[in-house]
Formats: structure tokens, sequence, C-alpha cells
């Protein structure tokens, strides 16, 4: 479709970079630790002890906390997501974020300060998905640890962020006088989408389909994984076999899917990450509760239910109103 005039000034902030959002605190250990504790990972250390913070909380240093926009002093006043305020203007006030994506320079150490800058990376010409019609607008954050004075900051990693900035595509009209629809003429009825199934899975789909709930094991060192995989995260070994689980769990975390709807699925769908009592987790559908009455820790039962005639699932229910049904 032809460019809009507007986008002109618009693309115009395409490589533009703004400057430092410092971090509150210093790297530090207690941080590090809550942030460990809830992952379910080790502090890691280096060689001498000291404690490096995981790769993945490079972000979390630089957060501004539970009030929007409170930046430490020095930080820039700059708004770095003024690109969406100027296209939303034009009539595309909805967003959705895509990608996100981290890369590391170097682990980050106790005591270092962190701050990054920004950079308008790349406005994507403007197109249609299911969504809606806009453009995606990739921003790309680098992260530096502070040096002494008179030394250059170090780099330590970078964080791609991908939005689409759509104005949501209207439903059709309904008919005012629908035509008689015959049974033979109507539309199938949406199937739920099929497991991608592998060499390495098989097994697992094999037992949901024989009622039963079978985990990773490693031979070497007996740890349990899931997903399934070739080899085992801990001891680097090929060698497995599988465990039968009980079923029983508790919900670790979840989410509840609003939108989009996607049919055959019920909507809101609430998707739980199970803590299995033998200690590993698996992602899975939670039956029979309302969204705003699952609580963390809550007690569930697997249960194994067919759709579409052939495909079979493990589901998961609280286990007061698995009892009951």
């Amino acid at each position: 479709m032809a460019e809009h005039a507007w986008m002109t000034e618009i693309r115009a902030l395409v490589g533009k970079e703004y400057g430092r959002v410092y971090a509150w605190d210093a790297v530090n250990a207690p941080m590090v630790r809550q942030w460990c504790e809830i992952m379910g990972v080790n502090v890691p250390t280096d060689a001498s002890g000291q404690v490096l913070a995981p790769p993945a909380m490079l972000q979390v240093w630089c957060m501004e906390g539970p009030v929007a926009n409170n930046y430490p002093p020095g930080s820039t006043s700059e708004n770095p997501y003024e690109v969406l305020k100027l296209i939303e203007a034009q009539g595309y006030p909805s967003v959705v974020a895509v990608n996100s994506e981290l890369s590391f320079v170097r682990d980050v150490r106790a005591g270092e300060k962190l701050y990054y800058t920004t950079r308008l990376d790349s406005i994507g010409e403007e197109k249609t998905t299911g969504l809606g019609t806009g453009f995606f607008v990739t921003l790309v954050m680098d992260y530096f640890s502070q040096q002494e004075p008179g030394q250059s900051d170090e780099a330590v990693g970078q964080l791609l962020f991908r939005v689409f900035k759509f104005r949501a595509a209207q439903a059709a009209a309904p008919t005012p006088t629908p035509a008689p629809v015959t049974a033979s003429a109507s539309a199938p009825a949406p199937r739920r989408p099929l497991p991608g199934i592998s060499d390495d899975t098989r097994f697992f789909w094999d037992g949901v389909r024989q009622g039963q709930l079978l985990i990773q094991r490693c031979k070497a060192c007996a740890s349990l994984r899931h997903p399934p995989g070739p080899v085992c995260p801990t001891c680097h070994s090929f060698e497995w076999d599988t465990l039968q689980a009980s079923g029983r769990g508790t919900v670790y975390s979840f989410v509840v899917m609003h939108y989009p709807e996607v049919a055959p699925f019920e909507h809101p769908n609430l998707i739980a990450l199970i803590e299995l009592e033998e200690g590993t987790r698996l992602v899975a559908q939670l039956l029979g509760i309302a969204p705003d009455a699952v609580q963390i820790g809550q007690a569930v039962q697997v249960e194994f239910n067919t759709f579409d005639g052939d495909l079979v699932l493990a589901q998961f229910r609280p286990v007061a109103t698995a009892a009951q049904a």
C-alpha cells in the first residue's frame, strides 16, 4: 500500500539516540538471590565466589519500579517511545509486543552500576495482520556498566524490543436477514491444533493417549526434565528413561488469555504452569475454576480429555473441583 504522507516526518526519527536511563541500585546480592529463588535456579558466582547476576536479569536493573516513569536523577527526560505516540495520533491506538531479544557481552557482578541508552532502530512498512493494520517498530537498548572517571564505560548487553502499533481490525457487520444454512453446507467446527511430535516428545504423547503422565528422566543422574530433550541439562548424558508421574501438583504460575480469541478455545483461557509433586513443571490448561479464583500453590490433579475424536490432552483441575466431578 502507498505510504502515508505523515509517515515522512515520523520516519525521520529512525536512528535517533535517546539519553541514559540509570539504575536506582547497584547490582546487588539480595536482588540476585530473590530473583534466583523465584526462578528456581542457583545463585551464580565466579571462581573467587563473587556473586554474578544471571544474564536474564539484565533488564531488571534499570526498571523504574512500581511507579511508572520514576527514574533516578540524571536519567534522560526524553521519551524513547515518542514514535508510538506519533503513530497513535494518526489513528493507530493499539499496541502489542512481538519480540524481546536479549544478548549479553559479559556477566554483571555485584557492585556494578548500570544504565542503558535507546535507539529507534526501524519502522516497518504498513502491514495488515489478523490483529489489524499498523507498523512494526523496533527499539534497541544498549546496557553499560559505569566505570571510574577517565575510563570508558563497558558495554554489557543489549535488548531488542519490537512492538506492533496498529488499528484493530473491525469485525464484519452481521447480515440483517441471514439466509438459512443447511447442515450439509455448514462450515466444519474448528479443531484443536495438533501438537508437534518429534522423536524426543513421542513418548509423552503416547503416554497421554494411554492415560499416563510420563516425565523424562536421566539414567545417569536421575534428573527429571520437561519439555523433553535429547540431552540431560544437568550432566549432559544422552541416556534416559521415563517416570510415570502421579499427576498431582500445584499451580506455580498462570496467565489468562483474553485476546485474541482463537477458536475452538473458550475465553478467557486459563493456562497454568504446574509444579508436579515429583519436582518438575509443565504447562497445561486449567479447568473448572474462574480465573479470579486461582491461587499460587493451589493443589491440582491431572485429567486426560479427548478432543475431535482422537486428540488426547493432559489438563489439570483443582483438587476440590476434581473430587466433586
